[in-house]
């Protein structure tokens, strides 16, 4: 049996049986807890999916994270030049696969001549359309699509071919792209990205978010109680030094740091290490 085989016969298990410890929530559960700011869980997101052992930003971590039971994945979304959203968070393809150049300047099929890497190790994995990702969360899990193009009318148009307003959120600090998808439909879901206080203010009154995505450098019980007043949950990242100490026997101070003002939203590259935790916290479902 080939290796190409066996990877698929493995992932097709990982993904079909449910986790030995934990049992996935569905995506209609995640939400209601998602839009009920006055409950006591915290919310795990996964950064680019779970791409530990995966390419970030492909359909395996995608996988993964719905086979954990994680909340949210966080997911990186441009445009071909022929109209086809992908998943792809840098500006140039040569970090994650093994070719180079813009993917916004390549069609679809020229992307799909490369594969993924992960850990600088070619993969079998080819860069998946925002269609795939969307149909496989359907019904299980919560996406942050990340907005990394100014090309927002393809991505709009598949969240609604695949009838996935109902788990997707917009994410961009530029606040003009946000304008336009709450022009589309004032029912999206949308996350700004505040960087002060007077911003994430500024955020709550232009668009009446669900989450505001907040930092470190204005994280205080006064942010927080603004947002949670408002009717939003609050998002911060444990990405970089948080995630380290997660990974190591001081993980309550990495929590104690990201709980200290009342987040109760919270992206990490660690989303299976940190779910335990708040379980074992009593902080999520």
């Amino acid at each position: 049996m080939n290796h190409r085989i066996i990877v698929a016969i493995v992932g097709a298990a990982l993904f079909m049986g449910t986790a030995s410890t934990m049992t996935p929530r569905r995506a209609k559960e995640i939400k209601k807890d998602f839009l009920t700011t006055t409950s006591n869980s915290v919310l795990v997101a996964s950064h680019r999916a779970v791409h530990h052992v995966y390419p970030e930003n492909s359909i395996p971590a995608v996988k993964e994270a719905i086979r954990l039971g994680i909340d949210i994945i966080e997911i990186d979304v441009k445009v071909s030049s022929d109209g086809v959203p992908v998943l792809m968070h840098d500006g140039k393809i040569d970090r994650t696969t093994n070719g180079k150049g813009n993917p916004e300047t390549m069609t679809f099929a020229q992307l799909q001549t490369y594969n993924l890497v992960v850990k600088g190790a070619k993969t079998e994995e080819k860069i998946p359309t925002l269609e795939e990702v969307l149909r496989l969360a359907k019904g299980r899990i919560l996406v942050d699509l990340d907005l990394k193009t100014d090309k927002l009318g393809p991505i709009i148009d598949v969240v609604k071919k695949t009838k996935t307003e109902d788990i997707v959120f917009y994410f961009d600090s530029d606040y003009n792209a946000l304008h336009f998808v709450d022009k589309v439909d004032k029912k999206y879901m949308l996350m700004p990205r505040a960087h002060s206080q007077a911003m994430a203010d500024s955020a709550i009154t232009l668009f009446k978010p669900e989450v505001v995505h907040i930092d470190f450098s204005f994280y205080t019980p006064e942010v927080v109680s603004l947002i949670k007043k408002r009717g939003a949950r609050v998002w911060i990242n444990a990405l970089g030094p948080i995630d380290i100490l997660l990974r190591t026997e001081r993980r309550d101070e990495a929590l104690d740091k990201l709980l200290k003002h009342g987040a109760n939203v919270i992206q990490t590259d660690e989303p299976e290490l940190l779910l335990k935790l708040l379980k074992d916290k009593g902080l999520h479902i």
